[in-house]
């Protein structure tokens, strides 16, 4: 009672710090509308909505085995695992909410503020958690990532559909690919490493108790308890680190769509960081000069660029277009002095120039077309370095209000994932090193996939891990329940991109 009463200070102490920067960051925007206040509310509530789903969906998996096993309480563990929840999202580093919100289509990012760019957010974030609420209430482990990678896709077909076959990029499906295989291989990492790494358990560790299924209302060894709590904590902890960020970086969307002026670009970066941003940005200018094969740029440069960005398609003209959208940012940023000092009215532009030039260096180093020198590709990542710190960035109460989002979700809705962890993948129940293996390997793959800014499923890498220390005992497997878990998994994608491209067409209509 005592914990579960220290940690709901910790969340109210958090959810003061987020109301005072957020009020302190509205009025030092100036807006005298209401109704912009209402439509960021909004899309707040519903962003933190998803996350908070998310905790009792996804965090039950963590906590699955010291529950089951009785390692701790089923009030202590969520208290537990939600603070480790908490924490990993503080010190995540938004590589991965970045790395969602670049399979969203290009146009709807730097537009995200208009009709559609609000019917996006909505669209996405609603059916996240409407399949999400359906998959737990049938106790079925299903994945938010997978999930929100559906809602993208979703999204950018019925965007496409709905502007025609020219003037939109739909999904980006280079970058979709990528993901997916993150999402594809993460559970069959779970179940190889999960069953060698239990075998390895048993051949080397001669505890007879260590393999039998946990006894009512009995507590393990110490030394048990102790692995078992350990992997609980690092499940928690990477959960909260990846699966943390996706709602940053929805959240981040809705601030910049509603509150450009405030949240559009990164007003933490110091004069002295300018400087270097501007002399960063000429070192770039100079050697994207020595590309442009002594062509002309075109007068909308940033139009050119952003085609690029759009269809992939390198033409004579994108280089001498990016060389000049280089030199157009550092001038903007020279003349003011300091990124905090552009003016309002230019903040907005100032952040799309930035993006759009960010992406297309991305694309052309990865393409590896035109192929710069060693040096050249230096100084030009330098400046998308210097770009993505002033645009890619997540204040510390933007983490703070998913963490309590996060935090709070886990101490919910976790007994009917517990169940199905424990007694309903396998055959016989859990025993004490299959819970550990499965949580051990999940720990390190979902911190590995954070380090490499892809999203996984901890889900899916868990549950799959369960299934593999079944399959290496012998004990064999539940079909039914496996069966589920798959259909769960294939239904996923295809449910969740037809229910975020409806709710887009509709709220499209709407707006």
């Amino acid at each position: 009672m005592i914990s579960i009463v220290i940690f709901l200070m910790i969340i109210g102490l958090g959810a003061l710090y987020v109301a005072m920067h957020l009020t302190s960051d509205l009025e030092a925007v100036g807006e005298t509308s209401f109704f912009p206040f209402l439509l960021l509310g909004v899309a707040l509530l519903i962003a933190l909505g998803f996350e908070f789903v998310n905790g009792f969906h996804d965090t039950a998996n963590a906590v699955a085995t010291v529950i089951y096993t009785n390692s701790l309480s089923p009030h202590l563990a969520v208290v537990w695992s939600g603070s480790w929840n908490f924490l990993g999202v503080l010190v995540s580093s938004g590589a991965v909410a970045f790395g969602i919100l670049q399979l969203l289509p290009v146009e709807l990012i730097l537009q995200v503020g208009t009709n559609a760019g609000f019917a996006m957010v909505y669209a996405l974030l609603i059916a996240a958690i409407l399949w999400n609420l359906g998959t737990w209430y049938f106790g079925l482990p299903s994945s938010s990532s997978h999930t929100l990678v559906g809602s993208i896709i979703g999204v950018g077909l019925m965007n496409q559909t709905i502007s025609g076959p020219s003037g939109t990029s739909g999904v980006d499906w280079v970058q979709t690919a990528g993901v997916g295989k993150a999402l594809l291989l993460s559970p069959l990492v779970g179940f190889l490493l999960s069953a060698l790494l239990f075998i390895v358990l048993k051949l080397t560790v001669r505890a007879p108790r260590l393999y039998k299924e946990p006894k009512a209302n009995t507590p393990p060894p110490f030394w048990i308890r102790a692995l078992l709590i350990l992997t609980c904590t690092g499940v928690s902890f990477a959960h909260g680190s990846n699966d943390g960020q996706k709602g940053m970086g929805l959240i981040m969307l809705v601030l910049i769509g509603v509150v450009p002026t405030a949240y559009a670009l990164n007003k933490a970066v110091t004069p002295a960081e300018t400087e270097t941003f501007v002399a960063v940005a000429r070192q770039a200018s100079a050697a994207l000069a020595r590309y442009t094969n002594g062509i002309e740029a075109p007068g909308d440069s940033h139009r050119d660029v952003e085609t690029y960005v759009r269809t992939r398609q390198l033409t004579a003209t994108t280089v001498p277009a990016l060389q000049r959208l280089t030199d157009a940012i550092g001038d903007e940023v020279s003349r003011y002095g300091s990124i905090a000092m552009v003016p309002q009215d230019l903040v907005d532009n100032v952040r799309n120039h930035m993006y759009v030039a960010s992406e297309a260096i991305r694309l052309i180093e990865k393409a590896k077309a035109p192929a710069f020198s060693s040096a050249d590709a230096a100084a030009i990542d330098n400046f998308r370095k210097q770009m993505d710190h002033a645009t890619k960035f997540i204040p510390t109460w933007v983490k703070v209000a998913v963490a309590i989002a996060l935090g709070l979700g886990t101490m919910v809705g976790w007994k009917r994932i517990v169940i199905t962890v424990g007694e309903k993948i396998g055959k016989q129940h859990l025993t004490y090193s299959q819970g550990a293996s499965a949580e051990t390997v999940a720990m390190l793959t979902i911190g590995m996939a954070d380090v490499y800014g892809l999203p996984v499923s901890t889900t899916h890498v868990l549950a799959s891990g369960v299934a593999g220390t079944m399959a290496a005992s012998g004990s064999g497997l539940k079909w039914d329940t496996v069966r589920n878990l798959v259909l769960a998994w294939v239904l996923t994608l295809p449910a969740s991109i037809a229910l975020s491209a409806g709710l887009y067409w509709l709220f499209r209509h709407l707006f």
